[in-house]
């Protein structure tokens, strides 16, 4: 009886990881780890578990193909924990109603203090998209 609860619990474990959208971890933990070809025009979002505290981030590709990432929040309406959502090329923060082209994500926010999707920095390899897990750390205060 005890090793089929076993055997049970290792097939919910692994349905969790098979389909759940937690993210992976490469080289040593350094990166959380997406394959690219998750990635389209239509933001998705992610969520990375740091004690507890749930950092939101998404990644979408633009229209030359690159993908850009951000933070699901920004330094000036954080503390709504609203985010933002897609309207078609835009992200539309919404707590203020700000709208940003997709295709300008991917800076640092050059007026501080006004909405921006927090800048999170990626790059692309061996077909995965790689964000540094010390940069979602980073970011971790936007969503305490």
């Amino acid at each position: 009886m005890r090793y089929w609860i076993i055997i049970v619990l290792g097939f919910i474990a692994l349905g969790i990881f098979i389909f759940g959208k937690t993210v992976e971890f490469a080289k040593a933990d350094e990166y959380v780890k997406i394959p690219v070809s998750e990635i389209s025009e239509k933001a998705k979002f992610y969520e990375f578990d740091s004690n507890g505290v749930k950092i939101r981030f998404l990644a979408v590709k633009a229209s030359d193909e690159s993908i850009k990432t951000a933070f699901d929040a920004c330094d000036v309406c954080y503390k709504s924990k609203k985010g933002y959502s897609q309207e078609g090329d835009y992200l539309v923060c919404n707590n203020c109603g700000r709208r940003f082209k997709i295709d300008s994500l991917g800076s640092e926010n050059k007026n501080p203090g006004g909405c921006w999707p927090g800048y999170l920095p990626n790059k692309v390899e061996n077909g995965f998209l790689l964000i540094k897990k010390k940069d979602l750390l980073n970011g971790r205060w936007r969503f305490e």
